[in-house]
């Protein structure tokens, strides 16, 4: 129980095993679809590697001698949606939460709890124990995010649902979709068909790109809900609009489109924001995509608008965000839009704090993406052969060794919605690309938006990051082997 990331809450370690075997049985309440769900899930994970069918049992009560009992009657409402309890005897094993969604958190601990091959996709040869102990759990952040940029790399829905996997096992909660940008519209939009069928054509270097149909949005969305993962789409604007301007020219100001763009600038393109169909569009745009997310945010970007009027860009600011809420939905925006008059319910999006002073003052949701510390594009260290360094070299230890009540300074901890760990795709265009940067820094700060700030560490966190090499192999993840972790 001493290798778990991210480190819960209290870990009471006890004597003796709990065995896996083939007779053992998933338990959950009668009536209880959602639980089941959950307990087929852990079933999924469970049974490559083992071999074992482990049945979904309808059974109440008590624990039964043999067997994984889920269980939410039980729950400690104390410890919110997401928190968990895992009891683990040599006799049986109890999950209970007091929400679904922690039980679902339950079920990745209690997977780093069996051997790493349990995650194999083949059988393996066991035994397959749990360590005997009680774990009690719950997040220090309700916003533990990865955000994956589509736009200047286009990935297909397998890849991102690889990613949301991934995302779970660390109980990451937040998938946010870069999914506009220059490069690429990657998002079907039926009142504005050109937006994806030729904003959509191209990405960094030239290649094909791509765009996911509403239905394949949709499949997302519901992938990420059944491993309690809210999905954020984000269209970034009014600046890095070029693929958008080039498919519909009467969004610019002389109503000539752009070329599709390859490159890798930034600042270069905006929206005409005082035309009445700009406003049109994105009340279309908004109201489409509003539709196909059932979770509560959609974020606005408003970053790097270089060439946007500051005068005409704060206008336009007030104006989506007002859009968004219409749609009965809550708007984030990177920090530039701290520039506007914001609504109290806006959320403010950090990465490189130009805005710091005015969120601190503010007084509204923040989440921090420091570039310094969670930018999962930066460059390792000068030898990394992808990413870049703009921000400087991100280490595994920078990635860990911070702590976000510190990086505004004046803003409360009550202000903090939580983290979030962008990948930007200038330079990634592959699955093993991705793992290569963003693992293993992503392990990190699962920690640092789970874990509580004290006793968290790196000179105690790097031993437990190096017992995961073996599960990261059997997961397939092309990691970086860094060399500030002492791998076995």
């Amino acid at each position: 129980m001493n290798n778990l990331i991210p480190l819960p809450v209290s870990v009471k370690p006890s004597d003796g095993v709990f065995t896996l075997s083939a007779t053992t049985q998933i338990r959950v309440e009668p009536g209880r679809a959602e639980i089941a769900a959950i307990g087929q899930y852990l079933a999924d994970r469970l049974t490559p590697a083992t071999g074992y069918t482990l049945p979904i049992v309808t059974a109440p009560g008590a624990p039964a001698p043999g067997h994984i009992r889920l269980t939410t009657a039980e729950g400690d409402s104390t410890l919110g949606d997401e928190g968990y309890e895992l009891t683990v005897s040599p006799q049986d094993v109890t999950l209970a939460a007091y929400q679904p969604a922690g039980l679902c958190r339950a079920v990745q601990t209690l997977r780093q709890l069996l051997p790493p091959a349990i995650e194999s996709t083949t059988r393996q040869a066991g035994p397959w124990t749990i360590p005997a102990g009680a774990i009690r759990d719950y997040p220090r952040f309700g916003w533990r995010g990865f955000m994956l940029d589509v736009a200047r790399h286009f990935f297909s829905v397998q890849t991102v649902k690889r990613c949301l996997d991934l995302m779970a096992y660390y109980k990451m909660n937040i998938l946010h979709l870069h999914l506009t940008d220059d490069q690429g519209w990657r998002i079907a939009i039926n009142l504005w068909p050109g937006l994806a069928a030729h904003g959509g054509r191209t990405e960094v270097g030239g290649g094909p790109g791509g765009y996911y149909s509403q239905a394949e949005y949709a499949d997302l969305v519901a992938y990420a809900q059944s491993r309690y993962i809210t999905l954020v789409p984000e269209f970034d604007l009014p600046g890095h609009t070029n693929a958008a301007l080039a498919a519909y020219p009467q969004l610019t100001r002389d109503e000539v489109a752009p070329p599709l763009y390859t490159g890798t600038e930034v600042g270069f393109s905006s929206l005409c924001v005082d035309k009445d169909v700009t406003l049109v569009f994105m009340d279309d745009v908004i109201e489409e995509l509003a539709a196909l997310t059932p979770g509560p945010y959609i974020h606005i970007g408003g970053d790097e608008a270089a060439a946007t009027p500051k005068a005409d860009y704060i206008r336009f600011i007030e104006e989506v965000q007002a859009i968004v809420e219409a749609q009965g939905k809550t708007a984030i925006g990177w920090e530039e839009i701290a520039q506007a008059r914001l609504l109290p319910t806006t959320v403010v999006q950090l990465w490189n704090a130009s805005q710091a002073a005015t969120l601190a003052s503010r007084g509204g949701k923040v989440i921090l993406s420091p570039a310094g510390h969670t930018y999962l594009d930066m460059k390792y260290d000068a030898d990394t052969p992808l990413g870049q360094n703009w921000a400087g070299n991100v280490s595994v230890r920078a990635a860990y060794d911070w702590a976000p009540e510190h990086v505004v300074e004046g803003l409360a901890e009550s202000n903090i919605l939580g983290i979030e760990a962008p990948l930007w795709t200038e330079t990634i265009q592959t699955m093993a690309d991705i793992d290569f940067m963003v693992f293993p820094r992503l392990l990190g700060l699962a920690e640092v938006g789970w874990s509580p700030a004290a006793g968290r560490g790196w000179d105690e966190y790097k031993y437990r990051l190096a017992s995961h090499r073996p599960r990261l192999e059997a997961l397939r993840v092309n990691y970086y082997p860094a060399s500030d972790v002492p791998w076995p």
